[in-house]
């Protein structure tokens, strides 16, 4: 069976009972889907098959499409064409790692300010429309993209992929409590969708959706969930941790809760435990971007990622530039290997990750141990040494009565540990603070509390547990 895509015992992971859209009238099984359905199936089919190949077949297969991509990129796309010249690329020869290496990383300032140089001048009519691709700015520097109709298929495929690896109930009530474009969905009703989202409904009947804006109080966003009791929830890591503080110190459970999604920022060391010591389920976290698409899925058998290389080529590399071996973190640099409206090549996301080692589930797709975030949020030692921060936050309820935290770093030995509180903490308590504060940081910092009212969040509504404010 070596090669053949598909190890003994494994099989088309279908989801339990779900169906198709079928569009013949009188026809629900088997199904026919329509055309658009269809297209979907075929690619998630495929993504079936692809994920147990062996790695050294996925990364052959990566090197064609490439080969297509920078062909492309080369004759109409005037940001890289120079690059790829300088780097040596020749359409007619077959690319390798060596040359590879030697194309230029592109920064996010690269994407801001080029934005039309790195726009084909010969988008193919067959990859669909091309429409706009948009970053939440997170950093402080948002960007956008062009991407075609086929990007916005390979991201429903992907969508798809995730429910099938977790096995989730397509029939059963999903809440989000998410940003919201124009601010809708606030307290206290929020918003109703009669499905889970396009990326999912365009091939298969769901259950309902409902949502919430992240903007809501956190007292806002529990009682909008006790409500709703939904089967799933999709929030913010951070968001998460939020309402696991509010929901256990005021014995709140979710009775039919069975997974809690996250997505769109790094998850806190301890915040899986926490959740199961709260609501008794497990959490399945999503590695994506919106100017690339999905990065990396959580194994549904494991805690750490996959990435997804049939729709990236993901390199993570260290100071030098070099690729990481298994359990060393470095900055991870992305290529879409699908969108030929805005090539991005080598392009430096801004994140950092850890490599993992090949997972025992079989699976041939690389794995990252852990997504350890944005640059910012590194903590910087007064030697000059950078690393990140496990706070181990979801303890802090036990410690005093903290609603939210940020640690901001304010000076190369100083830190802020600014806090919103449900009543002022006994000076026992503030040592306490303190101490694993400083334990969690792993250096004798100089820490001062400050108690606020609420801790600004992003334009998102999301906010940031550890900042740094050294070079701001």
């Amino acid at each position: 069976m070596k090669g053949t895509g598909e190890p003994p015992g494994r099989t088309f992971s279908a989801l339990p009972d779900a169906v198709p859209r079928s569009a013949l009238p009188g026809i629900v099984w088997p199904a026919v889907p329509d055309d658009a359905a269809s297209r979907l199936l075929a690619l998630l089919f495929q993504l079936e098959q692809s994920q147990w190949w062996p790695p050294g077949l996925i990364e052959a297969r990566q090197f064609e499409q490439l080969q297509q991509l920078l062909a492309h990129a080369q004759r109409s796309v005037s940001f890289h064409a120079p690059r790829l010249a300088a780097a040596g690329f020749d359409p007619r020869l077959p690319l390798n790692r060596d040359l590879w290496s030697r194309i230029p990383i592109m920064t996010r300032t690269d994407v801001q300010l080029h934005r039309e140089a790195l726009r084909s001048s010969m988008i193919p009519p067959e990859h669909g429309a091309v429409g706009e691709a948009s970053s939440s700015g997170s950093t402080g520097r948002p960007i956008t993209v062009y991407a075609t109709e086929y990007v916005s298929l390979l991201w429903q495929a992907f969508t798809l992929r995730d429910h099938f690896w977790h096995r989730r109930d397509l029939t059963a009530k999903l809440c989000a409590i998410r940003h919201q474009a124009g601010g809708g969905a606030m307290p206290p009703e929020g918003g109703r969708l009669p499905g889970w989202g396009y990326a999912t409904d365009v091939a298969y009947r769901t259950g309902p959706c409902s949502v919430l804006n992240v903007k809501a109080s956190i007292r806002e966003q529990a009682d909008w969930l006790a409500r709703e009791n939904p089967d799933y929830l999709i929030t913010y890591p951070l968001s998460a941790l939020e309402l696991l503080r509010f929901c256990h110190s005021g014995g709140l459970r979710l009775p039919r809760l069975r997974e809690l999604r996250t997505f769109s920022e790094a998850v806190p060391g301890d915040l899986r435990g926490f959740v199961r010591e709260t609501w008794g389920v497990k959490v399945v976290d999503m590695y994506t971007a919106r100017e690339v698409g999905y990065i990396a899925l959580q194994c549904p058998e494991r805690d750490h990622y996959h990435v997804q290389s049939e729709n990236l080529y993901v390199e993570i590399l260290n100071d030098a530039g070099k690729p990481c071996a298994a359990g060393k973190s470095g900055r991870v640099v992305v290529t879409t290997l699908h969108n030929f409206a805005t090539p991005l090549i080598r392009y430096d996301i801004g994140d950092y990750a850890e490599v993992g080692e090949p997972c025992a589930c079989g699976r041939g797709l690389p794995v990252l141990a852990r997504i350890l975030g944005r640059v910012r949020n590194m903590l910087t030692l007064p030697d000059g040494e950078r690393y990140y921060a496990d706070l181990n936050s979801g303890k802090i309820h036990h410690l005093a009565p903290v609603l939210q935290q940020q640690v901001a770093q304010v000076g190369l030995n100083e830190i802020e540990l600014r806090l919103v509180v449900t009543r002022a903490p006994t000076r026992a308590e503030e040592q306490a603070l303190v101490a694993h504060t400083r334990a969690s940081l792993r250096h004798d910092f100089r820490i001062g509390l400050r108690y606020v009212g609420e801790i600004p969040r992003g334009p998102t509504g999301k906010f940031e547990e550890f900042i740094s404010e050294l070079d701001t």
